[in-house]
C-alpha cells in the first residue's frame, strides 16, 4: 500500500469516527485497501453505533401453489378460483408456521388488476403482521404500460390491496436485475429500465409511505469506482426520501465472480458509505453461511434468507434454530424481526463462557 493511499485511509478513518460523511474518493480508497481487518473493524464500529450487538433474521418464505399450478407466477393460478383458494390456504399455513413475509412472483402475462385481486384475497386472509412482497420496479412500469395507466395509479392500487407489496428489485453496476432469490425475477428486471426508471418508481413508492430494500450486485468485472457510484446514487435517493430500510449486497455467481475477501470488503464499504440506511443484510443462500457470519463482523447486521421448516431441512438449508446459533456463534444477539425491522422476539446473546476461548463457527 503506497503512502498516498495510507494517508487517504487515515483521513477516511478520521471522518468515520467524527461522523463526517464520506465521498467518492473515500469509497474508492476503501475498496483499494488491502487491510481487510482494518476495514472490517471500521465498518463494525459504524454498525455497532447503529444496531448495537443485535443481528436480525426473519421468517420469510416463497409462496408456492400445489398440484396443477406449481408457482405463484402461473397466470392460470391467478385467474382460476380454485387455484386462488389453494394459494390463500397455502399462505395461511405458512403464516401459522411463523412466516412474517411471503414473497410472490409476478407473471408477465398477468394483468395488475388480476394481481390486485389475488393480493386482496391474501391480505384479507392473513394476519396484519404478515407482509406480502410481490413486485419489482420493472413490474410496476410494465403493468402501467400494458394497462395504459400511470405508474402512480398502479402503485396506489397495489398498496391499497397489500401494503408493503413492492419487492427488492435493484439496479447494480453492469446489470439491471431483481431479487437474486428468483432467476425469473432477474430476467424480468433485466428487461426493464435502468437506474432512472428504477429510482423513479422507488421514489414514488417512498413518497406513498412504502419502505423498500435496495441492493448492490457486484462481481461482474465492473470497476470499483462503479460500485461507489451506485452506492452514492442510493445514498442520494435515501437523503431525498428516507425510504430504504436495508441494503443487500449480492455477488455475481459467474466465472469472474468475487473472492471471499472482496465480498467482505463490499459489505464493509456498503456500511460505511450508506450512512443513512439503517440495515445491511447478508443473504446466506447467496454468500454461504460462513461468509454471511463473517459479514456480520464486517458491517452487516442481518442474516437474510428464508429458514426451512425442520421437516424439509437438507444439507444446503438453514433452519430457524440454525440461524439463531450461527448468529450467537458470531458474537451477536439474535433478534427475529418483522417486515419493518420491528422486534418480534429477542434471544439470549452468546454464552460468556464460550467467549473466553476461540470457538469454531458453525457452517
Amino acid at each position: 500500500m503506497d503512502a498516498e493511499l495510507r494517508r487517504r485511509l487515515a483521513d477516511v478513518e478520521r471522518k468515520v469516527r467524527s461522523g463526517e460523511r464520506l465521498g467518492h474518493e473515500d469509497g474508492v480508497a476503501l475498496f483499494a485497501s488491502d487491510d481487510l481487518a482494518w476495514l472490517g473493524g471500521l465498518a463494525h464500529e459504524a454498525r455497532a453505533l447503529k444496531n448495537g450487538d443485535v443481528a436480525y433474521f426473519a421468517e420469510h418464505r416463497r409462496l408456492e401453489l400445489p398440484a396443477e399450478a406449481d408457482a405463484v407466477n402461473d397466470t392460470d393460478a391467478v385467474n382460476d378460483t380454485d387455484a386462488m383458494n389453494d394459494m390463500v390456504e397455502a399462505a395461511t399455513r405458512l403464516a401459522a408456521d411463523g412466516a412474517t413475509e411471503l414473497h410472490l412472483g409476478a407473471a408477465g402475462d398477468t394483468s395488475w388488476e388480476q394481481w390486485v385481486r389475488a393480493l386482496r384475497a391474501l391480505r384479507a386472509a392473513l394476519p396484519e403482521a404478515v407482509a406480502l412482497r410481490a413486485f419489482t420496479a420493472a413490474d410496476v412500469s410494465r403493468f402501467a404500460a400494458a394497462s395504459q395507466v400511470s405508474e402512480s395509479e398502479v402503485l396506489d392500487e397495489l398498496l391499497a390491496a397489500a401494503p408493503a407489496s413492492l419487492g427488492e428489485g435493484f439496479e447494480g453496476p453492469g446489470a439491471e436485475a431483481a431479487d437474486a432469490e428468483d432467476a425469473e425475477d432477474v430476467a424480468r428486471e433485466a428487461e426493464g429500465a435502468g437506474w432512472q426508471d428504477w429510482a423513479r418508481v422507488h421514489r414514488m413508492a417512498h413518497h406513498k409511505g412504502l419502505t423498500t430494500v435496495c441492493t448492490l450486485r457486484f462481481g461482474y468485472g465492473e470497476e470499483l469506482a462503479e460500485r461507489v457510484d451506485h452506492l452514492l446514487r442510493l445514498r442520494e435517493l435515501q437523503d431525498e426520501t428516507g425510504g430504504f430500510r436495508a441494503v443487500v449486497p449480492l455477488r455475481h455467481e459467474g466465472p469472474q465472480g468475487a473472492t471471499g475477501a472482496e465480498v467482505l470488503a463490499t459489505f464493509a464499504v456498503c456500511r460505511l458509505l450508506l450512512d443513512n440506511v439503517a440495515h445491511v443484510a447478508a443473504r446466506w443462500a447467496v454468500h454461504g453461511a460462513q461468509t454471511s457470519q463473517l459479514a456480520l463482523q464486517h458491517g452487516a447486521d442481518e442474516m437474510a434468507g428464508p429458514p426451512a421448516a425442520e421437516a424439509s431441512r437438507d444439507a444446503d438449508v438453514l433452519t430457524r434454530d440454525d440461524l439463531v446459533e450461527l448468529i450467537r456463534d458470531t458474537g451477536f444477539r439474535p433478534v427475529e424481526r418483522d417486515a419493518h425491522h420491528g422486534v418480534l422476539r429477542s434471544f439470549d446473546g452468546p454464552d460468556p463462557d464460550r467467549r473466553e476461548a476461540p470457538q469454531p463457527m458453525r457452517v
